[in-house]
């Protein structure tokens, strides 16, 4: 063997329909046969009936994509400060398995099945009376430290989310010590106050015709899978 592209599988519902997805998740040829690269790039894309995506393309991989005809998403990142925050009266921010899976509902309890062993995924709830927001995140690098939370989905209410974020990045910073949230205004729907914006957010790519950029999220991928 000279060469292999490893990529995950899954069928996901997306706008009321049933997509079977191809997640490209790690690409390597050895030196004497890099020339064959797109060859084995183009015998994974010939695959009939599938969505592409690639969630950690780098260096030249991102300008071969799109040769390929994969889009860049919008991945306009904000790195928000998780600072101390007292709790909120009504309000429970929690990692709990037991109260993750009872708090869930419909899709996003199935979402939990599928990735609750998943290495890289972190499953927080936050709960509200009679409302919940789900967040998944995993523990990121940036020039080697690993104090970064990057959100990879969200379910339940968003606005729910979104009011309970300085809870939430507590909740981060005291229980998974991230010290900041890449927050993706795409996956999270919202930007948090504080922070700055990224520059030159990192590239995450999709190949579809059939599958919006605004339904796409990170899950069944090696961001799920994968901690590094």
């Amino acid at each position: 063997m000279v060469g292999a592209y490893v990529a995950v599988y899954s069928e996901r519902d997306v706008d009321g329909e049933r997509r079977r997805f191809c997640n490209l998740a790690a690409f390597c040829v050895l030196e004497d046969y890099r020339a064959h690269s797109l060859r084995l790039m183009r015998a994974i894309l010939a695959q009939r009936g599938f969505e592409f995506t690639d969630f950690s393309p780098s260096g030249n991989v991102v300008a071969l994509n799109e040769r390929l005809g994969f889009a860049v998403l919008d991945t306009a990142t904000r790195l928000a400060p998780n600072l101390p925050r007292f709790p909120r009266r009504g309000l429970t921010v929690t990692d709990d398995p037991i109260i993750v899976a009872g708090a869930l509902t419909g899709q996003d309890a199935r979402v939990y099945r599928d990735h609750r062993d998943a290495p890289a995924a972190r499953h927080i709830v936050a709960i509200a009376q009679e409302e919940y927001a789900y967040l998944i995140v995993r523990k990121d690098r940036r020039k080697r430290l690993p104090f970064f939370s990057t959100p990879l989905y969200v379910g339940g209410s968003r606005e729910l989310l979104r009011s309970a974020w300085p809870q939430v990045g507590s909740h981060l910073l005291f229980r998974h010590a991230a010290l900041a949230t890449l927050a993706e205004r795409r996956v999270l729907g919202f930007v948090p106050t504080l922070g700055f914006d990224l520059t030159a957010p990192r590239a995450k790519m999709l190949r579809s015709r059939n599958v919006r950029a605004e339904a796409v999220d990170y899950l069944y991928s090696e961001l799920t899978l994968l901690e590094w």
